[in-house]
């Protein structure tokens, strides 16, 4: 397992949520989440300066078949810019991660309306804990490399 800080974003329409690991890549926790705007890369990499990340890790919405959607063009371009800020990034599936973490806040009780402010970090944590956990399992990271230049992953 590596050692080090990984942020997990959480791309959505208007807004992005954004947890973080332990140092050693252990537990996720929420961070927060950041309204879609202009400066939204902005806020994003200023996180990840705060936190020393050594990688993000971008949540790539598919459809359940594996397909792309319009959600999935705006996750990538979203990583994209970031990459091309000289960040590390990690595209990893995040199929229902939305929908596993409104049945999370909907069995604490919550409701869907008092929950709009933190799906999307509760999102967050399931992606990087997915991602974490499979590191673990596997011994190799999950999801594909961004290459900045050429604005696709590699595996």
């Amino acid at each position: 397992m590596r050692s080090g800080v990984r942020l997990g974003i959480d791309v959505g329409k208007a807004r992005v949520g954004v947890a973080k690991s332990d140092l050693h890549g252990m537990l996720a926790t929420p961070v927060e989440t950041v309204a879609r705007r202009p400066d939204t890369v902005d806020r994003l990499v200023a996180l990840a300066a705060e936190h020393d990340a050594i990688e993000l890790v971008v949540g790539l919405p598919l459809s359940m078949s594996g397909a792309d959607t319009a959600s999935t063009a705006d996750a990538r371009a979203l990583a994209a810019e970031l990459a091309a800020r000289g960040l590390d990034v990690r595209l990893v599936d995040e199929r229902l991660t939305t929908v596993s973490a409104q049945r999370a806040l909907h069995g604490a009780g919550r409701t869907t309306k008092s929950s709009r402010s933190v799906v999307d970090q509760v999102a967050a944590v399931i992606l990087l804990q997915h991602a974490l956990d499979h590191e673990r399992s596997r011994g190799d990271a999950p999801g594909a490399i961004l290459t900045a230049d050429e604005g696709h992953p590699t595996s």
